[in-house]
């Protein structure tokens, strides 16, 4: 049953400062998602070029986070029109569902920091020529079509294909063009590896809502394989980092192997947890997980010999 923001707001208890909503719509949380691949990919070109420009990083940074906020605003909305946020809902209350804040207010933050990473883009194509641009506005435009227009990405079985092409290949090999001019086959692996962490974390989501997306017609990749199959693809997605470090030949990649013990922690949970609230932690675990691995990869290439 759809939930509509009279109902919400009797559920939900004391309503929160507006502030407060707005952190809430943006979900800062999953912002190490957008951080690991930047962060990465310049240490990446530090180390196989020597230098990095400490001020395109900043910008790339800001424009990528700025997308994804824009994106999760936008999803705020859109799952609420379309009634997808219902009162079975197990994820984190969402503002506009709850009434915290209006549809429209929230439609016209989430395109207004759209519009504000596409001058931090333009800034950029100065520095990467039209690549840059092309790739600025593809990513524009699915973070738009992510849960808007009339086939979103949210509602169909590539989500995870999505977050793995723009939040892991897309980051980290816009990041390390616009600091080297080229690109590598190391920062292709990179580019997967960052890609698989961030599906992993959009698979958990997907999981822990199977159930009430199936009854909204959402046929996300989770509804599509079952609970079982989920399990399986996502320990798939934890181990291929760590598979693909070997092939890696780049000084001090291996540091980041230390992340491994928290992985196998998080697959043994996701394997034998029911979906649950408990989700909820596991979603940002995931992610934690990857900025995990994207900092000791980073201070290994810093500090090699």
């Amino acid at each position: 049953m759809p939930l509509t923001p009279a109902s919400a707001q009797a559920l939900s208890g004391a309503r929160p400062p507006a502030w407060r909503a707005w952190i809430l719509a943006a979900r800062p949380h999953t912002l190490g998602v957008t951080v690991a691949p930047v962060l990465a990919a310049c240490a990446l070109a530090w180390s196989e070029r020597g230098r990095w420009m400490a001020g395109v990083a900043l910008l790339t940074l800001l424009a990528a986070m700025l997308i994804q906020i824009g994106t999760n605003l936008l999803n705020d909305v859109g799952d609420f029109e379309r009634g997808a946020d219902g009162a079975d809902r197990l994820g984190p209350q969402r503002a506009t569902a709850m009434g915290w804040l209006r549809a429209e207010q929230v439609r016209r933050a989430g395109f207004g920091a759209l519009g504000v990473a596409f001058l931090f883009g333009v800034l950029l194509a100065t520095v990467g020529g039209w690549p840059i641009v092309w790739l600025g506005l593809v990513a524009l435009l699915c973070g738009w079509a992510y849960t808007a227009g009339p086939w979103p990405i949210a509602y169909s079985a590539f989500g995870e294909v999505f977050v793995w092409v723009f939040f892991g290949l897309a980051a980290v090999l816009g990041t390390y063009f616009l600091q080297t001019g080229t690109l590598s086959g190391a920062a292709w692996m990179l580019g997967h590896m960052m890609g698989a962490f961030a599906s992993a974390v959009m698979l958990v989501n997907n999981t822990r809502d199977a159930a009430s997306d199936a009854r909204a017609g959402k046929r996300t990749l989770a509804v599509r394989l079952g609970l079982q199959g989920s399990r399986r693809l996502y320990v798939g997605m934890l181990v291929l980092p760590f598979l693909l470090l070997p092939l890696v030949d780049v000084q001090g990649a291996w540091l980041a192997l230390l992340a491994l013990p928290l992985a196998a922690l998080l697959m043994w949970r996701f394997v034998r947890q029911a979906p649950a609230r408990g989700h909820n932690q596991l979603l940002a675990r995931t992610a934690h997980l990857q900025l995990v691995f994207a900092l000791l990869w980073s201070a290994g290439l810093w500090w090699a010999p």
